[in-house]
């Protein structure tokens, strides 16, 4: 709100909604769904933001006594289809489900003492060590009165009873040389519980694992390419969220600098690579649920928020789920470290005014560091680093940008690069002008016009700009005063 509805949008200002935290209260309650709000106050008036998250899984929202959907720019009652589908979205746990043919016996020993071990110690609970492994199955509810779960073949399955049973529990490592070469150098193939492979996965992908040594000041520092905890996550993730009706493996294939997860089945519904740090719905619960008895897992999400923050806390990209598709979900670990002195700014900030940096927090520093574009829903994350002084605001209204601050640049030596930054918003703007006088052809660019171009400029500087494109010889003016028109020079 505050912004003109017509293209090219322009801020106008509001003065709706004066106390906009009582508004979204009401609306959270009235329709059962957490509504993201954002205030901002710009040159030319006051803007918010409202984002409305889709709805849950499975759940049609309602306002009073219907369900609405959108149709172009309005609203209409959901149809009995549309509705039916909704609902159809939440399918039975499969893991939760009962294999007939399983039993016991089929479960290995050692991996049902490896989750006792786990849980009592989560739990803290010493009454587990009397329970016979039948009655800590079922406490846990990876046995029911039906029989074994598919949730503890899963975990707990003998290599034999898996083969049997439930073939695609199989995790395939492979390594490669380069990403060049098609035949891996080692495949080893894992059928068997997978607490019972877990650190087994890890001391296999950790025999590769080199150390990236750089400079910091009088000392010498190291990394390793895999991070244990990124790793470990991303390998949780692949085998609790797969998708166990589908027939493939989840595959590790291992590279010098990188390893790349691959599971069956897309992401869980309502899940994608855009939300994946803010929204949570697992496809196998029962699994999820005893993985979170035993502290490898949260149940409140999927791990992701963890191997942001550890790989870009090292300086590292964050992983890369842009291969995922309807098929299999697909992560990226590159283990490269791009950029050392953005670990040690970090860390200095953080010991000098006691800051705890946030996942968030620290997607937003990324993609300014590499100049990308950050997400809306990051605006919040943007307001605070700003008021902290970390990334500084650089022009007004609709042409403001933002850049990490002076200090930063200075911590890292680079004060030439900040200056670039703060050039780039200046030629920009002359591209604007230029793009704008351009189309404006034989009749001319009035300078109140190519005021709109760029609002957030007085006059006097809007005029800077204009003198400097004609020094340079790429525009010309005809007239004086009001009536000046500026053109593009055109070649002979």
């Amino acid at each position: 709100m505050g912004v003109t509805d017509r293209r090219p949008r322009t801020v106008v200002g509001t003065s709706a909604f004066p106390e906009p935290g009582s508004t979204i209260s009401r609306l959270g309650e009235r329709l059962q769904i957490r509504i993201g709000f954002a205030e901002l106050q710009t040159a030319t008036g006051r803007v918010l933001i409202f984002e409305i998250p889709s709805r849950p899984v499975g759940v049609p929202v309602q306002a009073g006594a219907k369900f609405l959907v959108r149709s172009g720019d309005a609203l209409r009652p959901m149809s009995a289809d549309e509705l039916r589908s909704i609902f159809e979205e939440v399918a039975p746990d499969y893991s939760a489900q009962v294999e007939p043919s399983a039993s016991l016996e089929d479960l290995d020993s050692e991996a049902i003492e490896t989750f006792r071990k786990q849980w009592k110690g989560r739990a803290g609970r010493r009454q587990l060590d009397a329970l016979s492994a039948e009655r800590l199955l079922a406490d846990a509810e990876l046995v029911t009165e039906e029989g074994v779960t598919i949730a503890a073949l899963v975990l707990l399955g003998s290599e034999r009873a898996l083969s049997r049973l439930l073939p695609q529990s199989e995790v395939v490592f492979e390594y490669r040389s380069s990403d060049t070469v098609i035949a891996h150098q080692q495949r080893i193939e894992y059928r068997k519980g997978f607490l019972g492979i877990l650190d087994q996965l890890w001391e296999t992908i950790n025999l590769r694992n080199e150390v990236i040594t750089y400079q910091d000041g009088l000392f010498r520092r190291e990394i390793p390419v895999m991070n244990e905890a990124v790793v470990r996550e991303a390998v949780l993730n692949a085998v609790v969220h797969r998708d166990y009706r589908l027939p493939g493996s989840v595959f590790l294939r291992q590279y010098p600098r990188q390893l790349i997860v691959s599971s069956p089945g897309g992401f869980p519904p309502g899940i994608n690579a855009q939300n994946i740090l803010h929204r949570q719905s697992p496809r196998n619960r029962r699994i999820a649920e005893a993985c979170a008895r035993c502290g490898l897992v949260e149940r409140s999400g999927q791990g992701a928020d963890r191997m942001f923050e550890e790989s870009l806390r090292e300086g590292k990209a964050k992983p890369d789920y842009s291969a995922a598709d309807d098929h299999q979900v697909t992560v990226v670990l590159n283990g490269e470290v791009r950029n050392p002195g953005f670990i040690r700014f970090l860390e200095k900030v953080s010991q000098e005014r006691q800051l705890s940096f946030t996942v968030d927090d620290l997607l937003v520093l990324d993609a300014l560091d590499n100049e990308f574009a950050i997400e809306p829903k990051l605006q919040p994350n943007l307001t605070r680093l700003v008021r902290e002084g970390i990334v500084e605001r650089v022009g007004r209204g609709r042409g403001v940008r933002h850049v990490l601050s002076r200090r930063f640049y200075s911590f890292l030596g680079r004060t030439g690069a900040y200056t670039r930054q703060l050039g780039l918003d200046r030629q920009t703007n002359k591209e604007l002008l230029l793009k704008h006088i351009r189309e404006s052809d034989r009749r001319g660019a009035r300078l109140q016009d190519l005021q709109q171009v760029l609002p957030g400029l007085s006059r006097p500087q809007v005029q800077t700009l204009l003198r400097e494109l004609r020094s340079e010889g790429r525009i010309r003016v005809e007239g004086l005063t009001r009536a000046a028109r500026w053109f593009v020079v055109r070649p002979d």
